[in-house]
């Protein structure tokens, strides 16, 4: 049985990066939290494969609509930031990503993927797990999903929207609606 993450502070990660400009660095949640961002931190299994680009791509064309939300966008698997780059360095129309606006970590000792609970040991990869962590460093949300499902942009946006109010957000609660 797992430990409960939500309402407590997140694993702490500090990871090698493709930065959006295509170089090499660093990405860490204590960053985020001296900037005061909110934090976006998802895992998706491998690249160069199906459903990953569909949720990358989705992610990076609409990153404007994050950094509106004082969020960082953070992906993350454990593949190597040299497969990142050249998975970035592809064509859309080739399955690759083209450019993307924000950083992919690379989680190549799988240390915080088991740190967030989503590593699938015997493969050595993760399963999408996504974590939204407010400025103070506490994981507000969590989702894990079978590999075989993309995630939502919109809902994602809508989440982080509905934590940013502070307030108790009815069922199918979108922006602009009154809270309880």
């Amino acid at each position: 049985m797992t430990e409960r993450m939500v309402g407590k502070q997140a694993p702490r990660f500090e990871m090698d990066a493709v930065l959006a400009s295509k170089e090499f660095g660093k990405v860490n949640l204590e960053d985020n939290m001296k900037n005061d961002k909110w934090t976006v931190l998802f895992f998706y299994p491998m690249d160069f494969t199906y459903v990953c680009p569909t949720e990358i791509t989705a992610l990076s064309d609409r990153y404007e609509e994050f950094e509106e939300l004082n969020a960082e966008v953070i992906g993350v698997s454990t593949d190597t930031i040299h497969t990142h780059l050249a998975w970035i360095k592809t064509d859309r129309k080739d399955n690759g990503l083209g450019a993307i606006k924000y950083p992919l970590a690379a989680d190549t000792n799988h240390s915080v993927s088991r740190d967030y609970g989503v590593l699938i040991e015997e493969e050595g990869i993760a399963l999408r797990g996504l974590f939204i962590i407010n400025p103070g460093g506490e994981l507000q949300y969590a989702v894990v999903n079978h590999n075989n499902i993309g995630r939502d942009v919109d809902e994602t946006l809508r989440v982080l929207q509905a934590l940013q109010t502070g307030e108790l957000c009815p069922a199918n609660w979108k922006p602009g609606q009154s809270t309880l």
